[in-house]
């Protein structure tokens, strides 16, 4: 279990624990967390899970694959570093204290 912060475009914080083996976007829409719309269900065939992961986690997290890096490309405003998409970060213990936040919108 890890505990995550969504943090909505105009600053809203949502902080929940989220169960090992789910995805982070997983965890936003089984909490009804507005900002992250997962229109493909987690197939990384769309951006509408797209985040800015907090700047200290940048590293700590598993590198891009080729499909995430190419839907990032349709993503609104992202930023090489920090731009993930949800749907590609798998939950489990390290991610504890994982802070994200979502763009102004999603495309």
């Amino acid at each position: 279990m890890a505990k995550i912060t969504y943090i909505e475009h105009n600053g809203t914080k949502h902080e929940v624990e989220v169960a090992n083996g789910l995805t982070v976007m997983e965890g936003a829409r089984d909490n009804d967390i507005p900002g992250i719309e997962a229109d493909c269900g987690g197939a990384c065939a769309c951006s509408t899970c797209h985040v800015y992961v907090a700047q200290e986690w940048v590293d700590k997290l598993p590198p891009k694959e080729a499909m995430e890096e190419d839907m990032l490309d349709f993503a609104y405003e992202p930023d090489p570093a920090r731009s993930r998409l949800t749907c590609q970060l798998q939950v489990s213990d390290a991610l504890d204290g994982l802070v994200v936040q979502m763009p102004k919108m999603q495309i």
